[in-house]
């Protein structure tokens, strides 16, 4: 993932202007609660965009699939990432953050918190230390359950220290894939899920095509893949947490957890984008 400005962003579209595309609302978070609304789960999203077409698409989206927005309006556009698939399916991102880079303390109510039971917050966020701090803090002070999914290895990379010491003192479940266990815990696999393990309740690392770690105090869970046709993995890591979050919420085992977060990851990859069409979500319901 690279920021990018609005001049930078409409230069990539328009050298991408003939090449195939599609258009879905994202973002980690995002994708992550649009999931838990999609298997039924009571949610909601705190976020800002801007009063143009994207926020309006945005907005919508977020309620078709059922999620409860808390939203705040900008006079920014809305931010948007490009992201491009490689003919390998794996995805590069050029991000402008528009709108989304308002989001502050001010925007954090403890009522909104009270409504629920686990707050689940992105690593992307840390560009605002103390805004992340206060969300997290927030959280704690009302009796939730928090999760982080890193963010790109690069952006760990350049806040470990800030990273670690949230995970430590707030989060009790950690997403991370490969790249991201090791940029923050500067260790391999198994060492980076053991570390982790150390200053959470649960620490997960996604393995890719191996699928993925659970470790949770001495127990550790390897969990499989399922069979798929890869086209995008875009959102993979997003539906994971959805179905491992949704999983924990309704008192499945740890092993349970991973394999419905296996079933929504190897899902989406079979489709363009982060967003999967209402019959596959059918399918996914019925086999949960």
């Amino acid at each position: 993932m690279q920021l990018v400005d609005m001049k930078r962003s409409n230069s990539i579209l328009e050298a991408l202007k003939n090449h195939e595309r599609s258009f879905s609302a994202g973002g980690s978070t995002a994708n992550t609660i649009h999931g838990l609304a999609k298997l039924s789960a009571q949610t909601g999203y705190i976020g800002v965009i801007g009063e143009d077409e994207l926020g309006g698409f945005f907005v919508q989206d977020m309620i078709n699939a059922g999620v409860e927005p808390h939203m705040i309006h900008s006079r920014q556009e809305t931010g948007r990432a490009v992201a491009l698939v490689t003919p390998d399916s794996e995805r590069t991102f050029a991000t402008y953050l528009g709108a989304a880079i308002e989001l502050n303390t001010n925007h954090l109510q403890s009522g909104i918190f009270r409504k629920y039971s686990y707050f689940h917050i992105e690593g992307y966020l840390v560009q605002d230390h103390e805004l992340m701090v206060s969300a997290v803090r927030l959280a704690k002070e009302n009796n939730l359950t928090v999760s982080i999914d890193l963010p790109s290895y690069n952006i760990v990379e350049a806040n470990r220290e800030f990273l670690w010491g949230i995970i430590e003192n707030y989060v009790d479940i950690v997403f991370a894939n490969e790249e991201e266990a090791k940029a923050i815990s500067a260790k391999d696999t198994m060492d980076a899920l053991n570390e982790i393990s150390q200053i959470c309740d649960i620490a997960i690392v996604k393995t890719g095509d191996q699928g993925s770690l659970i470790k949770s105090g001495n127990e550790t869970i390897p969990i499989g893949i399922i069979p798929v046709t890869l086209l995008d993995t875009t959102g993979a890591g997003d539906l994971y947490a959805a179905g491992f979050l949704y999983g924990l919420a309704n008192d499945k085992s740890l092993q349970e957890c991973g394999r419905i977060g296996a079933l929504l990851a190897g899902n989406v990859i079979e489709f363009m984008g982060s967003k999967m069409p209402e019959e596959r979500w059918i399918s996914i319901i019925s086999q949960i």
